[in-house]
């Protein structure tokens, strides 16, 4: 009897391929990983944005977003999980100014303008700093009297040419962020 028994247990194994150590091993595949939440579930000017947006626009992976309202202000900061820079601000906030009123009291000297972004815009790079290297800015008058920038900051070592090429990726990034959102 027990030779049948073992029989029919070896010929049950070997038929499930369980009696082979090298065949595969059912294991309950592990549920997917959580994605980082949206940016827009920071609030504040974090509404505005998305971080496949503003990676398929600036080449940057972002996955944390931290939001504050002040007033009729709305900001918005994203980074990486654990990493302090680069860091990308975007703020928005309500204004009555006028086109040249922006060109005369807003816009730095020195900076260069830009077409088709708001009723005006300029961008500019800033030189590094003690704990950062340089930054990229984009500031804009929108169309529904709203005055935005977008400021990329660089982490330490950063190449002055490299940020000042990240210029015109933040123009490209501020032309699809619709203030009017806010």
């Amino acid at each position: 009897m027990r030779a049948r028994t073992w029989l029919a247990v070896s010929a049950v194994l070997l038929a499930t391929g369980c009696a082979d150590d090298r065949s595969p091993v059912a294991v309950p595949a592990a549920p997917p990983p959580a994605g980082p939440a949206a940016a827009a579930s920071s609030g504040g000017a974090c509404r505005l944005l998305d971080f496949a947006v503003i990676a398929a626009h600036t080449g940057g992976t972002f996955d944390v977003a931290a939001a504050t309202d002040q007033g009729d202000t709305h900001t918005c900061v994203v980074r990486a999980q654990g990493a302090v820079l680069p860091e990308l601000t975007l703020a928005v906030t309500d204004t009555s100014i006028d086109a040249a009123t922006f060109t005369a009291d807003v816009q730095p000297r020195g900076a260069a303008t830009v077409a088709k972004l708001g009723k005006v815009a300029y961008r500019r790079t800033l030189p590094k700093t003690a704990n950062a290297g340089p930054v990229a800015e984009v500031g804009w008058l929108a169309d529904e009297d709203r005055l935005a920038s977008l400021r990329w900051t660089s982490p330490k070592g950063t190449a002055a040419a490299e940020v000042a090429q990240a210029t015109g990726k933040l123009v490209a990034l501020a032309k699809v962020i619709d203030t009017r959102q806010l």
